[in-house]
């Protein structure tokens, strides 16, 4: 070992020897002595860069990295009729091949960014000279090829990756940067074409206005596709580079033309344009078709904001970034029934703000249970308001300066129905229009298939644009929708049958309340009227009576009640009290659709889906539902869902039924329904769901807030604001031929079931107990309970 460090030692000296021998030769060994040794140290350094020596110069990209480059790109929404419905991004980005790029894009780009782009590898050192002899003359500018402008925007060298130890020192971090981006640029230039350089470089570069990428910008800027860019078009994305915001045709047109003009001046330079058409195009304007994306834009946002919260578990369990890794997510909403959803709600709530606004007259909605208006109701509305946080830090407790700013008129946009985009433009204070606002109903509807738990249409409002808050997920009380589970819990605990009979008679319940003072608790009808007849309880469903429903939820019990409920789909907390047999406690459509579905499954349940597949930006399937989701698993047996389908039939062909109504609006005799109405007690809440065969679709009607409300029930009612919704949306599906598959009868029973236990005609009559009742209403058997 000693004679091997001493062997070295000697070479090592006599090449020392040697080398400073030629400072003392001839003239041109002393000239190109010192040039080969920069030469040498120059890569010597560079290698040791590469390879960061000692730590001294941090990570750079390794051959992995070139060869997998990973760019931010967008992740694509599709239909389950394969539309795009939207995308999620940081930056907006889709890729697209070279062959769907115009030439004009190739040879503006080339023509301005890179001249002698097919001429170096990498680096330009006849640019890197002109640019050094510039800067002496004071006229700096730059000098990077398109290759080491490529490795900036896939690698982004300056933020991703470290200079090491000698780049604190000021200086030799700039040198080190640049160094990294020659390395890494000369090895692209090993790797790739020239074709898939421009590509890349093409697929990535920040055009400005959120657009990265050339089919992003060719969209953004002017309403088309890369391969359909014209000259003018092509030269104007292309100045863009030099700076997105100085160059924008749309911020700064004067600025844009020129620098459009100084581009197709360098095409002309070079080749790509022959002067008549250069002396043309030079004279033509800019026409743009300008429109930036958002996260927002397309259809179904709603739906799309619940995907984001459906998909984050996953994607976090399996490293995956939603906004950044260019998936392509398939789901199952269709546009098209989308569209009928969507067209349904609009129709009936342009209705319903008409009657409420009517039936208030100009006065204060917002009323506690006994009517009183609520003081102070928009003020303190208004103090949570985003602009009086503001006033507030700057105006600290001054309230006359923020009470002055928030009277004071300015320029805002509110929501209508009068107009095409359903916003109208006025003068008005911030206060006046929070009063406005808050006047507004609100709405939200879903569909789902019940075989398949798909859900098929979602509406969370109105206008996504207006209110960002999805009402489909939102909690609220249930009413008489609720009392499905009560009615499937007696009959699964209790063994009873829809031919079972109970009396409609008052009943007084010991409750305490929670101030510990005891009680009693006496449920009405909504009628306020007990007929003290025996009803079936398939008329007693049908008819919504809550004095039965109340009942039955004390023979069961509420913890059986509140079991059953969970088994089918309800997720929310429920309180053991009597009242949640007529919906007391808060649960969300979602919920409820899902559990309407798992009766009209057969009894056998599972969470809704919204998404088939998912597909990596490789190709390769990453999520299928059918691996990914849990089989449906059985909630209840098989006799309690029959009985519960033939009760929710019953709603639409028992006399008094409270789905009744929905014959007014679904024009299609091939199909049987069902459903339920629900209203709560203050009538801040309408409810409907309706259940077809392969079809469960719901509606929640009510305001903002729970204090804004009809005064009377009839206006109030689920099957006069909820009811409709569903009736129209399902009209339109069953006449559009392309979903037949939703065309059907209720089920017949699969099981021996007795049929005297649900069949037998429609009551028209009630017992003999209640005839002096009858005389002094004849209309009772139409007299809605809900």
């Amino acid at each position: 070992m000693i004679n091997i460090f001493k062997a070295i030692g000697k070479g090592l000296s006599r090449t020392w020897f040697w080398y400073k021998a030629q400072y003392r030769g001839r003239w041109y060994q002393r000239l190109v002595t010192p040039i080969a040794t920069f030469i040498v140290l120059f890569f010597l350094y560079l290698g040791a860069v590469d390879i960061d020596l000692f730590g001294l110069f941090g990570k750079s990209p390794d051959m992995d990295c070139i060869e997998n480059p990973i760019n931010d790109e967008a992740s694509l929404v599709y239909s389950a009729d394969s539309v795009l419905i939207g995308k999620y991004f940081n930056e907006n980005r889709s890729p697209v091949q070279f062959e769907e790029i115009s030439p004009y894009v190739i040879d503006a780009l080339i023509s301005t960014e890179d001249e002698r782009f097919y001429l170096h590898h990498g680096i330009d050192y006849g640019g890197l000279f002109g640019a050094f002899k510039d800067m002496l003359q004071g006229n700096a500018r730059g000098a990077s090829t398109i290759t080491q402008q490529l490795v900036k925007n896939l690698f982004k060298m300056r933020s991703q990756y470290s200079t090491g130890l000698l780049g604190r020192v000021p200086v030799l971090k700039m040198l080190i940067m640049k160094s990294k981006e020659w390395i890494t640029a000369i090895k692209i230039e090993n790797l790739y074409s020239k074709k898939d350089i421009l590509t890349l470089y093409l697929n990535t570069v920040d055009f400005g206005s959120n657009s990265f990428g050339i089919k992003t910008a060719a969209k953004t800027y002017f309403n088309t596709t890369p391969d359909q860019l014209n000259p003018q078009q092509s030269a104007t994305l292309i100045g863009l580079l030099k700076a997105t915001t100085t160059y924008n045709p749309k911020v700064n047109p004067k600025n844009s033309l020129a620098r459009r003009n100084v581009v197709l001046r360098n095409m002309l330079k070079y080749g790509s344009l022959i002067q008549q058409e250069y002396a043309s195009i030079t004279k033509l304007p800019t026409e743009l078709s300008y429109s930036v994306e958002n996260t927002y834009d397309g259809q179904a946002q709603y739906f799309r904001e619940k995907l984001k919260d459906y998909l984050s578990d996953w994607c976090r369990e399996n490293n995956i970034d939603l906004y950044a890794d260019g998936l392509k997510i398939y789901t199952t909403v269709d546009t098209r029934l989308q569209k009928y959803a969507e067209e349904a709600v609009l129709k009936q709530m342009r209705v319903l703000q008409q009657r409420f606004d009517q039936h208030w007259r100009g006065r204060t909605p917002w009323r506690d249970e006994y009517g009183r208006e609520i003081p102070n109701f928009i003020e303190n509305i208004a103090k949570s308001s985003s602009y009086y946080k503001i006033l507030e830090k700057k105006y600290p407790n001054q309230p006359d300066s923020i009470d002055f700013y928030m009277n004071q008129p300015h320029t805002v946009k509110l929501f209508t129905y009068d107009t095409p985009d359903r916003t109208m433009e006025c003068e008005i204070c911030t206060m006046d229009s929070i009063r406005y606002m808050v006047r507004q109903m609100h709405c939200g509807f879903v569909a789902m298939e019940p075989q398949t738990s798909f859900v098929r249409a979602w509406v969370g409002d109105i206008d996504f644009n207006a209110w960002k808050y999805d009402k489909v997920t939102a909690m609220r009380q249930p009413g008489s929708t609720f009392k499905l589970f009560v009615y499937a819990a007696a009959m699964e605990v209790l063994g009873l049958t829809p031919t079972d009979r109970r009396q409609d008679s008052y009943i007084s319940i010991p409750v305490t309340d929670s101030k510990g003072k005891n009680g009693y608790w006496t449920p009405h009808n909504a009628n306020g009227y007990c007929t003290n007849a025996f009803v079936t309880l398939r008329a007693a469903f049908a008819r919504s009576i809550n004095t039965i429903a109340v009942k039955l939820g004390q023979e069961t019990g509420i913890p059986y009640v509140i079991n059953m409920a969970k088994r089918m789909g309800i997720k929310s907390k429920l309180e053991n009290l009597p009242s949640l047999a007529l919906g007391a406690s808060d649960v969300t459509l979602l919920e409820l659709i899902d559990a309407y579905c798992c009766v009209m499954n057969d009894g056998m349940q599972r969470n809704p889906i919204l998404v088939t597949k998912i597909v990596d930006r490789e190709g390769n399937i990453i999520y299928d539902c059918q691996n990914e989701v849990p089989l449906a698993k059985r909630a209840m047996n098989y006799r309690t869902a029959f009985y519960m389908q033939r009760l929710l039939y019953a709603g639409m062909h028992e006399p008094g039924g409270t789905t009744q109504a929905l014959w007014e609006y679904i024009h299609c005799y091939d199909t049987e329904f069902g459903g339920k109405t629900g209203t709560s007690s203050n009538h801040s809440d309408a409810w409907f769901v309706g259940c077809s065969p392969y079809l469960v679709g719901g509606a929640w009607f009510g305001g903002e807030y729970r204090c804004i409300h009809f005064r009377t029930g009839a206006l109030g009612q689920g099957s006069r604001t909820a009811l409709p919704i569903f009736g129209y949306f399902m009209d339109k599906v069953l006449h559009d031929n392309n979903f037949k598959q939703y065309h059907g009868k209720f089920p017949e029973m699969k099981e021996e079931i007795l049929s005297e236990t649900y069949e037998g005609a429609y009551e028209d009559s009630l017992e003999v107990d209640s005839l002096e009742y009858l005389l002094n209403d004849s209309n009772y058997i139409f007299t809605n309970y809900d």
